[in-house]
């Protein structure tokens, strides 16, 4: 366990540093077993230390010192509905949580497994820590693995904390290129 949070922590550091978080935003949670291990509430990603990881059991009873992201109804919602996700990192990185704010949606773009729909998905804003939006998340969610949430940030599972966060890297760059690819068309457009 002690391996799989110092992972929690270096995939912590490495969002952060990649600027998919900032200030105290973003939570990060791995599942073992009926455990799962999350990042701290109102702590910023960028200097967490071991005692600062909280261990909740599925049904959000903590089992460590600390207070869990206020967002760990969502998480644990999420799990319990996907027993194949093992990792979820929820970023509010700059360009992709400026799509969820915008009335664009984000093109599912090829590097990141087959496309099935043309389209990220995304759900309708609720309450950050609030059940609705733990309800909303887990069930927009489906078989995907991104969920953008609308004024809000964006949602990425897999089966290792490393790979969700790839994926996260990878919506990033996704939306950045089709902000520029909006931007230099409209460019053209005025000319």
């Amino acid at each position: 366990m002690k391996k799989n949070i110092f992972e929690i922590i270096d995939v912590s550091n490495e969002i952060y540093d990649k600027g998919l978080v900032s200030g105290k935003a973003g939570n990060i949670s791995a599942r073992f077993g009926d455990v799962v291990a999350i990042t701290p509430t109102l702590k910023s990603l960028s200097n967490l230390d071991e005692e600062d990881i909280v261990l909740v059991d599925m049904d959000g009873n903590v089992l460590t010192k600390g207070k869990p992201s206020s967002e760990v109804n969502m998480h644990l919602e999420i799990y319990k509905k996907r027993p194949d996700v093992k990792a979820i990192v929820h970023t509010h990185s700059p360009y992709a949580t400026g799509f969820a704010f915008s009335n664009k949606k984000l093109k599912r773009l090829e590097g990141f497994g087959a496309i099935k729909t043309p389209y990220l998905s995304d759900i309708e804003y609720e309450k950050p820590g609030t059940d609705e939006l733990a309800r909303s998340a887990s069930e927009g969610i489906g078989d995907e693995d991104v969920l953008i949430l609308k004024n809000h940030g964006v949602i990425c599972v897999s089966d290792s904390l490393k790979e969700a966060m790839l994926l996260a890297v990878f919506v990033e760059e996704t939306a950045k290129t089709q902000f520029i690819t909006i931007m230099l068309n409209s460019a053209e457009d005025s000319n």
